[in-house]
């Protein structure tokens, strides 16, 4: 037996980390629901200071406490709210989950603080092993991983090592609405102007149209009118193509498995690389991959991760294996981050997430039917989609982007975070913390739907 081993497994660590739990629990039965501010001048003051500090407004007047309770978040100011954003998608388990918060305290009592390509340990070992068998459990064929400190670095990798692939092909394919980051590069391929704006050009990109579920097959035939006519007139050009099968900044818009199909077909036939996006989208459909949920596993080259999965990842076939020295960083993520990510995918497959019949389902049927009675009760005011498992969106006042941004703040003010997404039309969204609700907070959050749509 290792050290370590010995270490971790010594009964005054697990003393220690028993106490820690119980003090835990303790303090979050103070934590019974929503609750004001007790100190509202002092916390505005760190509001001003932060914004100053970072050198633009905060989105919203949050700074946490580093404290909650499930789907609620307690702020610096001692109020909480319901947290039903989860810091865009990546508090899963909600705030001070007790089984996330030990594999936090495995990680932080381990040698190192940050993980890399030089130097990592065994849980490193023990997650990509994880990540692999599962990605190809329904027959796809992903032989390697890199584990990386963000999700905008995963598609980076993705994309640097298509392009070595198919170099000299220097051309991207994207879609319309897309977004995938905010690295020079990456920013060059998300299609929303204002990030880009005084960036340089990386390289080009030739955008394709989304799927329309309310235009099947003319969605599919724009599509392929569309990638022919950029093939014909950049013959071998393409390296890649970099998509979300669900698009979630754009809105909530969900895709097609004939569309994707087809679509994925073209490509092989024209060796164009195939980098499925699920920084956003994984673990919140019925699958724990999103191209799972499509049934899109013999097409996909690339799958990169994050959010959810607490640290991010570049999944890919065999044949895109780069050369010595175009993948590499000095920490791939940190110890903590490591052991948090093996907990939250293990506990989604394990723990009655997956699945028709899943907890992801169930949270988003029983969201989509509380979220049509209030459509029912103002028509003119909140409508569908509603999104996909624990990605839920709504369009109100029919998309005006000013009014659902206004709606967000007085939302927040109510006590329950939300963000927008999207342009024409802009729909507000929630990324909810599927490891951590049940029906009855999903009830009151719905009331305090109710009541901010009620003040305007």
């Amino acid at each position: 037996m290792t050290i370590s081993k010995q270490f971790h497994s010594d009964p005054k660590v697990k003393e220690a980390k028993k106490l820690i739990k119980e003090a835990l629990k303790s303090h979050q039965e103070k934590i019974t629901g929503l609750m004001p501010s007790s100190d509202p001048k002092s916390y505005q003051e760190l509001i001003k200071k932060l914004s100053e500090n970072r050198g633009g407004k905060l989105f919203y007047d949050y700074i946490g406490s580093g404290f909650g309770k499930g789907p609620f978040v307690e702020l610096a100011d001692g109020s909480t709210k319901y947290d039903f954003i989860t810091g865009i998608g990546v508090h899963y388990f909600g705030h001070s989950h007790p089984g996330l918060m030990e594999s936090l305290i495995d990680g932080a009592i381990s040698n190192t603080v940050m993980q890399g390509n030089l130097q990592q340990n065994t849980d490193s070992e023990k997650l990509i092993d994880l990540l692999l068998t599962q990605a190809n459990i329904y027959g796809a064929d992903l032989s390697h991983v890199v584990l990386t400190s963000s999700g905008v670095m995963a598609v980076e990798n993705a994309l640097k090592m298509a392009f070595q692939k198919n170099h000299p092909a220097d051309r991207v394919l994207a879609f319309n609405k897309c977004f995938h980051g905010r690295t020079i590069a990456v920013a060059g391929i998300t299609d929303k102007a204002k990030y880009r704006d005084g960036l340089p050009e990386a390289f080009c990109v030739d955008y394709l149209p989304f799927y329309d579920e309310k235009d099947h097959k003319g969605s599919l035939d724009r599509m392929e009118c569309a990638l022919a006519g950029y093939i014909t007139r950049y013959p071998g050009k393409h390296a890649a193509i970099l998509c979300e099968v669900i698009q979630g900044e754009a809105g909530s818009w969900l895709g097609n498995t004939e569309y994707f199909e087809k679509l994925f077909t073209i490509c092989r036939e024209n060796n164009i690389s195939i980098i499925i996006d699920e920084v956003q989208s994984f673990g919140r459909t019925e699958k724990l991959f999103a191209f799972q949920y499509f049934g899109l596993d013999k097409y996909v080259d690339f799958v990169t991760i994050g959010k959810n999965s607490q640290t991010c990842a570049t999944i890919y076939r065999g044949n895109h294996k780069p050369r010595p020295g175009l993948i590499s960083q000095t920490f791939t993520s940190s110890s903590t981050a490591i052991n948090a990510s093996y907990f939250v995918i293990n506990s989604l497959i394990n723990d009655g997430y997956l699945g028709p019949d899943g907890k992801i389902n169930k949270i988003h049927s029983y969201f989509s039917k509380k979220l049509e009675e209030l459509h029912k009760a103002h028509p003119d005011k909140i409508e569908g989609p509603w999104g996909i498992g624990a990605m839920v969106a709504m369009t109100l006042f029919k998309g005006d982007a000013a009014k659902s941004k206004d709606f967000t703040f007085k939302l927040f003010k109510n006590g329950v975070l939300s963000f927008i997404a999207g342009q024409h039309p802009t729909r507000v969204r929630f990324l909810v913390p599927a490891g951590a609700i049940e029906n009855h907070h999903i009830d009151e959050v719905c009331k305090i739907i109710d009541k901010t749509l009620g003040e305007f």
